[in-house]
């Protein structure tokens, strides 16, 4: 998109939202008070036909940009003129083009005052050495 708009407007636009490093998302989690943090990744490799069609899953998935200060339309040759540099520099001998997403799973826990504590550790009745006494 940048490669086409510079050539057909003269400039360029942010048309995505900021990607989210796995380092980020602990990170913000940490400081809004969650522990015990499992992150996890995944990334799937997916072909299109063209361009259209990998920016309308885009716009489904709600991954098109929520900048406040983004140009609200692109040009319908800006538009054409990007799936053919896509498709020179990244398309499949197949005729498609790919694009890889990656998936951020996470969970955190939060403390709250009414989840249950740990019992308090007990002295054992049983030493180890004696357990061979034990019937």
């Amino acid at each position: 998109m940048q490669l086409a708009e510079l050539e057909r407007e003269g400039g360029m636009g942010s048309h995505i939202s900021p990607f989210a490093e796995i380092q980020d998302v602990g990170g913000l989690l940490s400081i809004n008070g969650f522990t015990m943090l499992t992150i996890d990744t995944q990334e799937i490799k997916v072909g299109y036909p063209s361009l259209f069609e990998l920016m309308e899953d885009l716009k489904g998935m709600a991954e098109n940009n929520a900048s406040w200060r983004r140009k609200v339309r692109i040009s319908r040759d800006t538009l054409f003129a990007a799936a053919a540099v896509y498709r020179e520099l990244y398309g499949n001998e197949d005729g498609t083009i790919p694009a890889t997403f990656q998936i951020i799973y996470m969970i955190a826990w939060k403390p709250d005052p009414s989840q249950p504590k740990p019992l308090p550790q007990q002295k054992p009745d049983v030493s180890l050495k004696d357990l061979d006494k034990l019937r």
